[in-house]
């Protein structure tokens, strides 16, 4: 599979206004280790912010994120779903919210991961999309392991939409994963890519978790 330089129809799922024409590069930057739980930061080639995350540590609240433009405008609260039946479920369930021009709360997408942790290292999570049921009850899935940062976002129809890497010399210069790269294809949108990297991040203990 492969990244598509060609540029197609955008497909707003938080909004068209994240849909770009082109390919597109952000660099995601994770908050000082001091702020437990912080998150991360996303920007530009031109390291001009365009999306914040706050974590449990910013919220005060496990199992939340928010997702922010870059001017601290909430785009996207995430949920994991609770209760006794998620309690008994195999899979965590994720529930992604954006926010009308009311403040009101829309359901816009939902994320499936496996609970076990053997299964975490050859995992499998899928997000559906609440206004786009096809004949898949699945929209989007990860391949590879995030940790690593070497994975990525594939459609249903196995099109790579966003890629997650680190350069080799950036990776060996800071001597961790605090910084890495997102690749996005064009015309998908940017919001709801960082929203399931949000999601990732949480899942496997990095900066958006206490």
């Amino acid at each position: 599979m492969e990244m598509g330089g060609k540029a197609t129809n955008a497909m707003p799922i938080i909004s068209k206004l994240f849909c770009s024409s082109s390919q597109v590069v952000l660099v995601v930057r994770r908050r000082p280790r001091v702020i437990n739980g912080g998150g991360f930061v996303v920007t530009d080639s031109s390291q001009t912010v365009v999306f914040k995350v706050d974590g449990c540590g910013v919220l005060g609240t496990k199992g939340e994120l928010i997702v922010r433009d870059g001017d601290g405008g909430a785009l996207l609260l995430i949920r994991r779903k609770g209760g006794v039946v998620q309690a008994l479920s195999i899979h965590g369930q994720w529930k992604g919210y954006s926010f009308d021009y009311e403040g009101l709360q829309k359901l816009v997408f939902s994320l499936k991961e496996p609970k076990s942790c053997l299964a975490r290292n050859n995992i499998t999570i899928r997000t559906s999309i609440e206004h786009n049921r096809g004949h898949k009850n699945w929209d989007f899935e990860i391949n590879g392991y995030f940790p690593d940062r070497d994975c990525s976002i594939v459609d249903s129809k196995g099109n790579i939409v966003a890629q997650v890497g680190v350069k080799k010399e950036v990776d060996e210069f800071m001597g961790s994963k605090d910084l890495y790269h997102v690749v996005i294809k064009p015309g998908i949108d940017q919001a709801f890519v960082f929203g399931v990297i949000a999601v990732l991040d949480y899942i496997y203990g990095e900066s958006t978790r206490c």
